[in-house]
């Protein structure tokens, strides 16, 4: 099926600065029409990166290298088993970069729930979460983020994203205060379905999910419905 973003799945586990630079060159190339709207879908090496807003007692407690990035958000983990979505695409004018977020979360939200995980947004906080248990819960688990957001819009054209913890192993966490926030927790599907979940699983999900819900933001298609307005004015 034709989509109006172009789909890359990359293979392996993608080091960090080669997946930056590789969405440097895209997004210059998106800016500029050499090449389309286009969603690249991978998992990376173990990682830390961090958004300018990150300080520096949230960074790992054992001294671990950190990759300073030019994102929203602060500092998170990226690693085997969780997917990371980046998408490289024109929004339309005038663009709003808290819908454009909330797309993402959306998109998500779509996915989680095709699993079966029920999924909430916390007020002030970006990402996709799930609710903290009944404190009649025995063990009750608080808030916890299943989804990390952190996105850049630059001169119209979108980078960086978002990464969904599948069957990643959330100890990387422990060592961080994961996007600055200590009174809540990181959980993936895995944890919360009761069975393992990977990223070959979830591939496909969000790749639909993504695609149906970033299309109404894309310049391209304002363009296309601009275009068809006008042909079907000058046939009437």
């Amino acid at each position: 099926m034709d989509t109006p973003i172009g789909i890359e799945h990359l293979s392996g586990h993608v080091d960090y600065h080669e997946g930056w630079e590789l969405q440097r060159r895209t997004h210059e190339s998106v800016r500029t029409d050499e090449r389309g709207d286009t969603l690249f879908l991978l998992e990376h090496t173990s990682v830390y990166t961090a958004g300018a807003r990150t300080h520096r007692d949230e960074f790992p407690t054992d001294g671990t290298e950190v990759v300073k990035v030019d994102r929203g958000g602060k500092i998170t983990w990226h690693g085997p088993g969780q997917i990371v979505a980046y998408p490289i695409i024109k929004l339309a004018k005038p663009f709003d970069v808290v819908e454009y977020v909330r797309t993402l979360e959306q998109a998500v939200m779509d996915v989680c729930a095709t699993l079966g995980v029920e999924t909430i947004r916390v007020e002030g906080r970006s990402g996709v979460w799930v609710a903290a248990d009944s404190p009649d819960v025995p063990h009750a688990r608080r808030e916890r983020k299943v989804c990390a957001i952190g996105a850049r819009v630059a001169k119209g054209v979108t980078m960086h994203g978002l990464a969904l913890n599948c069957d990643a192993d959330l100890a990387a966490f422990d060592h961080i205060v994961p996007c600055g926030i200590d009174d809540a927790d990181v959980t993936s599907l895995t944890a919360e379905l009761g069975r393992r979940v990977t990223v070959d699983e979830v591939r496909p999900l969000l790749e639909a999910a993504l695609v149906e819900r970033l299309a109404p933001l894309l310049a391209r298609e304002d363009e296309a419905v601009a275009t068809s307005s006008a042909a079907v004015a000058a046939t009437a």
